[in-house]
């Protein structure tokens, strides 16, 4: 496998997670994956992993199965979120794949034991492959039903230490309303965890939110579609919503 050499790093952060929706790896389809996109999201993580910055990944399942609305069509809400749980490791595995392509070791280690693909989540040893420069993709969520990727992705950036928490998503950050169907909806450029929570603004769920606030968890969401988006984001450049703690 390949090692890699960690330059030094060009912006203030250390380490950082990236949370990508299932749904985002779908690219222009309704179901599944499209390599191109894949291999579109690989290279722009890796060109952030080769400037120094220690990267961490959490990737949803939705492209392929969702808990919630398996649930709603009458299915047992915690069978359907283990299935959802394992829709993650499986894009885990995809996105582990493209980016060994472009030379990025990478390691996933999964919330549900299954040493036969991948590493049990353990705290130390997550840490210890991101200071040798190895990005690692969390899977299978927090192991426990009832609980979204985005609290997953929420609870493994604090547990990691991260310096903030970005969120790729279909648009260029946080509106008042879904900007593809009111095309009036109002952006926001800074918010705060409080503003999420009292406006029931459609970012993150209120677990996720609250988590990164008890932590002082910036939380940085942007249009991962973009060209390079991870990249410029990183650097403070292009469209995105910032939620902090208010002052």
């Amino acid at each position: 496998m390949t090692q890699s050499v960690k330059p030094q790093a060009p912006s203030s952060y250390k380490r950082v997670l990236l949370k990508v929706s299932g749904e985002a790896l779908m690219g222009s389809g309704s179901y599944g994956i499209d390599p191109a996109t894949v291999d579109g999201i690989a290279a722009d993580v890796a060109a952030v992993a080769r400037t120094g910055i220690e990267v961490c990944l959490v990737i949803g399942g939705g492209n392929i199965f969702r808990g919630v609305a398996a649930a709603a069509r009458g299915m047992d809400r915690a069978q359907g979120d283990y299935a959802g749980m394992l829709a993650t490791v499986i894009n885990a595995l995809l996105m582990q794949n493209a980016l060994e392509r472009h030379s990025i070791p990478t390691r996933v280690m999964t919330a549900i034991y299954m040493s036969s693909i991948a590493e049990p989540y353990i705290r130390r040893r997550a840490v210890r492959h991101m200071e040798k420069g190895r990005v690692v993709i969390f899977a299978a969520g927090t192991g426990n039903p009832f609980f979204t990727t985005d609290t997953g992705a929420a609870l493994r950036a604090a547990e990691m230490e991260c310096n903030a928490l970005f969120k790729g998503t279909q648009v260029d950050g946080v509106y008042s309303a879904d900007p593809r169907k009111v095309p009036d909806a109002q952006r926001f450029d800074t918010l705060t965890y409080r503003d999420v929570l009292a406006n029931d603004l459609n970012v993150m769920d209120a677990a996720a939110i609250s988590l990164a606030r008890e932590n002082r968890l910036p939380i940085v969401v942007f249009n991962i579609h973009e060209p390079n988006a991870f990249s410029r984001v990183m650097q403070g450049q292009g469209r995105f919503t910032t939620i902090v703690a208010a002052d």
